[in-house]
């Protein structure tokens, strides 16, 4: 299998989803993130591409060299097989390719799966334990069921840009694609549900939905079931917690440290080592309701205190005590933080151009084993020889493809 991974030592342990087989029609973001997971799981993903310059986010920037690494950060353990969509010839293959997998994900507006010739009802009935899984802008049904939805425009709608920010005045979008990263995340979900659903019940496959705009919903915890049950309008906090304090950014004597005091023995202990008795004693702040009613006061008097000490060492005497603390780091900290080196995120893989790729590996461990990137994500039609030949098509029927543009392979025009 190439490119590989650069190797390590000893042989890699079984997976939670090797044997498993997806197709991956998904491009850009929240489908390709979902399956992403699923390839860290063990599953085999064929990512299934445009001859036509493949998912569109390989043409979008960051840039190193010709690749782009915002596909790049979503791609790994995938295979890429790249076909004529519009050819009749080009759709037989899609039809083959979705029939033999166990999943099929998309993120095709809905009812253009159909008009692909890759009616869901149809592939149900040739492949009864096919599990698809959507996922669109705004959901299957509704008066924006057809209109285009991207990341923002749903943090937008969701009420979460309202909340983010440093005041009402201005909201703000969170600073990376989370509705996208959310909507993969339940998606992938989903579909190890649908799985293990599978195997329980007879073999039926399920259809499994999500939109960028319930990703969304669902991330309004406490702030959107705050407006359910009570009818409050929640607003910006900018750094503090809308809830606790004190919890949040508080200055030091040299730089910002994250401090989260979350219930009363914590707070009689923060008391303890600021040296300030005296709030543990204030009416103001007796409790944790207090402490938020009083939330300003609070923190000009505790600010006060740690004025007079570097962050650093406010830090480590905070920790200590098991009072969660830490930093605010730029990227290029965050990645030289010893406790994100002990957790090694970091993989190295080399491209099928040689090239060598670091990538932030996947998020889960399997008994004790953090999830391998085994694969660095492929050039558009990288595997489409292989692929094609796993559908039972020889060298002859794969050349006459090649030849009449059906399919492109990785270094072919």
């Amino acid at each position: 299998m190439t490119p590989d991974a650069i190797p390590a030592a000893g042989a890699p342990a079984p997976l939670p989803l090797d044997g498993v087989r997806v197709v991956d029609l998904s491009r850009a973001l929240a489908g390709p993130y979902a399956t992403a997971l699923l390839g860290d799981l063990g599953a085999t993903v064929v990512k299934v591409e445009s001859v036509t310059g493949g998912d569109s986010s390989r043409a979008w920037p960051p840039f190193e060299g010709e690749h782009s690494l915002y596909f790049d950060c979503t791609n790994r353990n995938k295979e890429s097989i790249a076909i004529d969509f519009y050819s009749d010839r080009g759709r037989t293959l899609l039809w083959d390719l979705a029939v033999s997998a166990d999943v099929l994900v998309e993120n095709f507006r809905p009812g253009v799966l159909a008009t692909m010739g890759l009616d869901p009802e149809e592939l149900r009935r040739e492949n009864p334990s096919l599990v698809i899984a959507s996922v669109s802008g705004f959901g299957s049904t509704g008066p924006l069921a057809q209109a285009a939805g991207l990341d923002q425009v749903a943090q937008g709608m969701s009420g979460l840009m309202s909340v983010t920010g440093p005041d009402a005045e201005h909201p703000t979008r969170v600073g990376v694609p989370v509705m996208d990263l959310s909507a993969g995340m339940f998606t992938a979900v989903g579909i190890c549900a649908a799985l293990a659903g599978r195997e329980r019940q007879g073999g039926r496959g399920r259809h499994v939905a999500t939109s960028l705009l319930e990703a969304g919903l669902a991330l309004s915890a406490f702030q959107g079931q705050d407006h359910l049950s009570t009818g409050a309008v929640p607003v910006p906090r900018g750094n503090d917690h809308p809830v606790l304090a004190p919890y949040g950014v508080f200055r030091t004597a040299d730089l910002p440290v994250i401090i989260a005091v979350g219930n009363q023995a914590h707070w009689r202990t923060f008391c303890g080592i600021l040296g300030a008795p005296e709030l543990e004693e204030d009416p103001r702040f007796a409790t944790g309701r207090d402490r938020s009613g009083h939330r300003r006061d609070l923190a000009e008097l505790i600010e006060q205190r740690l004025a007079t000490r570097p962050g650093l060492e406010w830090i480590e005497r905070f920790r200590a005590a098991g009072i969660p603390t830490g930093p605010i780091y730029t990227y290029p900290q965050a990645f030289a933080d010893p406790q994100v080196q002990a957790l090694d995120v970091v993989r190295r893989v080399r491209r099928a151009d040689g090239s060598e790729l670091p990538l932030v590996r996947g998020p889960l461990s399997i008994d004790g084993e953090a999830t391998p990137v085994h694969r660095a994500p492929p050039a558009l039609g990288q595997d489409t020889r292989a692929v094609l030949k796993g559908l039972g098509l020889d060298e002859a029927q794969i050349a006459g493809l090649v030849e009449a543009g059906i399919v492109t392979e990785a270094g072919r025009p």
